[in-house]
């Protein structure tokens, strides 16, 4: 029971449910709606697979990240450590690999190599791009940050890319590109990318003492505290002004509750972390901070709801 927990732990067991969550809701909140009866045969069986692959590429993500950041997280976080004090080195290498390699093949299952050859070579990318962020990128300025990001839009691109055969031609049964499902789609793209650029940044913030004890080049440990504040808080200020622009525009459909949630459960909690952000100087603080970022990331996704109802 213990090691199960562990294991658990080491997953990220509660990110993975977001990022279930995050394309369920997508799938069935957005694209459902706008193809409703032009829904390709067996799309949602292909759609679980990739949902399925998804999350075994990330968990294979977060065990590599915990197997290189031993010594780092011996400083940050010594009471959450699951490497090395559970589950050995050996057996955490042997979960990423067989968690890799079975989110590949249930990619190639999900999306056949013929129609879809650049999203199973983009999964294959991803493997070995958290790799390399778990080596290199994460101990650099800013690219660590970046390649997250990208990491975590890709998890609504992919759903977005798998309607679509190379080239987006429309034969066989394949479905045209509604502009309505092209703009919403890189709309929580977008907002996927920015959110997890602020959290990413508030995050190298509170891991600071290790960081800086290994090496590694953070905006915090390069740039210091009040830059990388003045980094998020220009990441915070382009991402409201954003979300206040929608909601005017979102105002000429009169969606009311759309525009009540967005307000109340998205923009005032960034506003409240933009107001806080020069106030805070301890790690606990900085760790408040953060989940209080992962709670905006989750009522943006959660707004895929009214779009059901919308559409």
């Amino acid at each position: 029971m213990r090691l199960t927990a562990a294991f658990f732990k080491l997953v990220r067991l509660p990110n993975l449910l977001f990022i279930a969550i995050t394309q369920l809701l997508f799938q069935f909140c957005i694209y459902h709606p706008i193809y409703q009866g032009n829904i390709p045969d067996k799309d949602d069986v292909h759609f679980f697979l990739i949902v399925l692959a998804s999350l075994l590429i990330a968990a294979a993500g977060y065990i590599i990240n915990d197997y290189f950041d031993i010594n780092i997280d011996e400083v940050n976080k010594p009471e959450k450590m699951v490497v090395d004090k559970i589950i050995s080195r050996r057996w955490a290498i042997a979960w990423h690999l067989m968690l890799s390699t079975a989110g590949i093949i249930l990619t190639i299952i999900a999306l056949p190599v013929l129609r879809y050859p650049h999203l199973v070579l983009a999964n294959i990318f991803c493997v070995i791009l958290l790799w390399f962020y778990s080596t290199n990128y994460k101990k650099t300025l800013a690219m660590g940050n970046i390649v997250i990001s990208l990491l975590t839009a890709w998890t609504i691109l992919i759903l977005f890319f798998s309607k679509f055969p190379l080239g987006f031609a429309h034969h066989n049964g394949s479905l045209n590109i509604d502009p309505k499902f092209f703009r919403l789609t890189f709309l929580y793209a977008g907002f996927a990318f920015v959110i997890s650029l602020i959290r990413e940044a508030v995050k190298d913030m509170e891991d600071l003492p290790g960081d800086e004890k290994y090496g590694c080049k953070t905006m915090p440990v390069v740039w210091g505290i009040h830059a990388t504040k003045v980094y998020i808080a220009v990441w915070l200020s382009v991402l409201v002004a954003s979300l206040v622009l929608l909601q005017v525009y979102v105002l000429s459909f009169h969606w009311w509750w759309a525009v009540l949630y967005s307000t109340s459960l998205i923009i005032a909690p960034l506003l409240f972390a933009l107001l806080k952000l020069f106030k805070i100087h301890t790690v606990r603080e900085y760790h408040r901070m953060s989940n209080l970022i992962k709670f905006v990331m989750f009522s943006g996704t959660v707004s895929m709801i009214f779009f059901y109802f919308y559409l």
